[in-house]
C-alpha cells in the first residue's frame, strides 16, 4: 500500500505579477519501505518536490497524502506538529549547530517532546550507534570530518523514528569515500530498519542505491526506472 500519494500536484511561484511553474501535474505513489531516487537537472523541481513532501511548502493545486494524512490540507500549526513527528530531513550541507556537540545536535529535535532526560539520552545514543558515531558524542562539528558531520545529521534525522526520510543531495558536499559511506548507511536504514527514503541527487552512482528512480525535467516526470 502506498505510504505517499501525490495526485495531480502542481507548484508555481509568483514573481511580481508572473506565475513561474515549477512542478506540473505530478502523480506519484511511493510504497512504505521504498527507497526512491529523484534525478534531474538543476531547476527541474526536485528540491521543490522534497519540500512539498516535508510540508515545508504547499502545492498550488493537487493533493499530497502521507500515511493517510492529507498534508496539503493542514493548517500551518498542524503541519509543523505533523512534520516534527513524521519527517526526518537530511541536507547537503549538514546544518549542524557549531557550538553544540554531536550529542546535543542530535538531541535538539527531541527537546520539544515529552521524553525524560534519560529517555532522550537513550534515543540519541541509539541513533549515534546506528550511524557508527557513539564514540564521537562529545565532539563538536569542527572536530569531525565532512562524512562524520553528515552521519551526525543522519542521526538527528532518525532520532525521532520518523515515518519518512527525505535527503536533499546528501553526498553533494562529500569526497568519494565519505559519499560511499553515507550511501551505504542510507541503504542500510532502508533495508535493515525498513525506512522509507526519498533522495534527491545529481549523482547516478548515488541513484543506483535506490530501489526505484524517477527523472524530473521541467517539472514533469520524463521516465521511470524500476530496479529489481
Amino acid at each position: 500500500m502506498a505510504l505517499i500519494e501525490l495526485r495531480d500536484v502542481s507548484k508555481s511561484y509568483k514573481r511580481d505579477a508572473i506565475d513561474i511553474p515549477v512542478l506540473d501535474r505530478l502523480t506519484i505513489a511511493v510504497d512504505g519501505g521504498e527507497y526512491l531516487g529523484l534525478m534531474g537537472p538543476s531547476g527541474s523541481g526536485k528540491s521543490t518536490l522534497l519540500n512539498l513532501l516535508a510540508g515545508i511548502d504547499q502545492p498550488t493545486r493537487g493533493s499530497i497524502t502521507i500515511g493517510g494524512t492529507e498534508i496539503s490540507r493542514l493548517a500551518e500549526g498542524s503541519l509543523a506538529k505533523w512534520r516534527a513527528r513524521h519527517i526526518g530531513f537530511i541536507f547537503q550541507l549538514y546544518n549542524l549547530i557549531p557550538v553544540l556537540t554531536a550529542f546535543e545536535n542530535v538531541e535538539l529535535t527531541l527537546l520539544l517532546t515529552n521524553l525524560s532526560k534519560k529517555q532522550r539520552r537513550d534515543h540519541v545514543m541509539t541513533a549515534l550507534g546506528i550511524v557508527g558515531l557513539s564514540d564521537r558524542e562529545k565532539h563538536y562539528p569542527r572536530q569531525l570530518s565532512g562524512g562524520q558531520e553528515q552521519r551526525v545529521a543522519i542521526a538527528r534525522a532518525i532520532v525521532t523514528d520518523p515515518t519518512l526520510l527525505l535527503a536533499d543531495e546528501p553526498t553533494g558536499d562529500l569526497d568519494a569515500k565519505s559519499a560511499q559511506e553515507v550511501l551505504t548507511l542510507l541503504q542500510r536504514l532502508n533495508q535493515e530498519y525498513k525506512k522509507t527514503i526519498v533522495m534527491v541527487t545529481h549523482d547516478p552512482h548515488a541513484a543506483e542505491r535506490a530501489t526505484r528512480v524517477l527523472h524530473l525535467e521541467k517539472g514533469t516526470l520524463v521516465e521511470s526506472v524500476g530496479k529489481s
